[in-house]
């Protein structure tokens, strides 16, 4: 198979090559990376794609200004970027630590895999604002998210709703689609 992006098989294209496309992909369980510097980590990840859109490296002072504006939108602690990528992070610090790389990337097209995995309450409150500020930001960020539980739904409000058994899609609608998975399960779509 193959799964095409503009104009590229995201398949045939490594991570680096993917995100210089505009392309991001969350995790639902993100990996820790013991002795890599999340500041640090994150610093050569917008530079690397700077460099490749022919802009200019930030400085280690104009990163941190701009990382700590987006930092404001996760309501993230920079005690956590201190540490090393995610290590001994909690599930709601590795998800706001993703968004932040998000909206630190600034891509055309963002996959968020299951990322209510792990995330009490309020962390899935701070996550979903997240992604919705980062979607004000960039008003045309394409967003697909990939859940199980309505409640993500209700803080991001998606556009369209599409779901999958069996490897097909066997519905597509709005919030309507959302409500019947609730009440009646997914075998209700089964035979669609």
């Amino acid at each position: 198979g193959s799964v095409m992006y503009n104009n590229h098989d995201l398949l045939d294209l490594g991570p680096e090559e993917r995100v210089r496309e505009g392309f991001f992909l969350a995790f639902q369980y993100p990996v820790e990376i013991p002795g890599v510097n999340t500041t640090y980590f994150l610093r050569a990840a917008v530079n690397a794609l700077r460099e490749h859109q022919g802009e200019t490296e930030l400085s280690a002072v104009d990163f941190l200004k701009v990382m700590r504006e987006k930092i404001k939108l996760l309501e993230l602690d920079e005690q956590l970027l201190k540490r090393s990528v995610n290590e001994g992070f909690s599930g709601g610090e590795k998800k706001r630590a993703e968004i932040l790389q998000m909206a630190l990337l600034d891509p055309q097209f963002a996959v968020l895999d299951e990322t209510d995995s792990g995330l009490d309450i309020d962390a899935l409150t701070v996550v979903a604002e997240g992604v919705a500020k980062v979607r004000e930001k960039n008003s045309s960020l394409g967003v697909l998210t990939i859940t199980h539980y309505q409640r993500l739904l209700e803080h991001l409000r998606p556009d369209v709703v599409h779901v999958i058994m069996d490897g097909k899609i066997v519905a597509k609608g709005g919030n309507d689609i959302v409500e019947k998975l609730e009440s009646s399960g997914y075998e209700s779509f089964r035979g669609n």
